[in-house]
């Protein structure tokens, strides 16, 4: 696992910045927290062997939907999956940080704890959005029709996301502040129901038990992989599109307010 606890970063002027400094101390954490990933690209593509194998294995027992192929329902869900396990894991390099004593430096730097927590919540778009490109480029030559511009939207829905995916990953991490187990054990307890949840391997249909389409019903991740599923189809249902984009606005909120309340609470 790569970490950033020798990432250099550097930055001027007091804790407590106006907007101009908050974004600048925002992208330089941004870009302190992609440094290890862009040393070592070979680890993008190492998290990519988990979706291919779902692919590979799961594509051929799914019937054809509609006028498109099984992909063409398959690879968004497995787009979005990607999207949730990456940014939910980025908590443990804040673990290591935690343990190493190099968080605790850094919280008495001139830095900002807003733009902590944001740059480190910005960077998952970047790992996210090279691993829907390669998902993309690997099944487009095996009957997966590509819309780009509708493929760009579901994109910048996902971005969203994972913004509020790894703010909340960040805060779980801060409050199980030397006890890793408890980091694992919620994030290892709460990703694949879910997943499930979402209709990401199976749909969750009309046949399901009430208590399940209500479960269903309640998880933001259902819409924003309902959306893009639309979306990669190449059509735009207003309705469906507008409450996946509403769904991750939320889960960003909802991360970053909770991130930062963590954030500033933190010693």
């Amino acid at each position: 696992m790569t970490t950033t606890l020798d990432t250099p970063l550097t930055t001027t002027g007091p804790a407590e910045r106006r907007a101009p400094g908050l974004v600048a101390d925002t992208w330089n954490v941004m870009l302190r927290e992609l440094k290890p990933m862009l040393r070592e690209p070979a680890s993008v593509l190492f998290a990519m062997v988990q979706p291919l194998v779902f692919l590979a294995l799961f594509t051929p027992l799914l019937p054809d939907v509609g006028d498109g192929s099984a992909l063409q329902w398959f690879v968004p869900g497995i787009i979005a999956m990607t999207a949730l396990m990456g940014a939910s894991m980025t908590g443990s390099n804040l673990s290591m940080e935690i343990n190493s004593g190099s968080h605790e430096r850094l919280l008495v730097s001139p830095l900002s704890r807003t733009s902590l927590l944001v740059g480190r919540s910005m960077k998952e778009i970047v790992p996210m959005l090279a691993q829907a490109a390669l998902i993309v480029a690997v099944v487009t030559p095996f009957g997966f029709d590509l819309h780009l511009a509708h493929v760009l939207l579901g994109a910048v829905v996902l971005a969203l996301f994972s913004v509020g995916v790894g703010a909340l990953s960040f805060a779980l991490a801060l409050v199980s502040k030397g006890q890793d187990w408890l980091f694992w054990t919620v994030q290892q307890t709460l990703i694949f129901p879910l997943l499930l949840l979402a209709g990401v391997l199976l749909p969750v249909d009309d046949g399901a038990p009430g208590w399940l389409r209500l479960l269903a019903d309640l998880n933001p991740l259902g819409y924003i992989v309902e959306a893009e599923r639309a979306l990669f189809a190449g059509t735009f249902p207003v309705g469906t599109v507008a409450q996946g984009a509403i769904a991750a606005a939320a889960v960003a909120a909802l991360g970053l307010v909770v991130g930062l309340r963590t954030m500033r609470k933190a010693d």
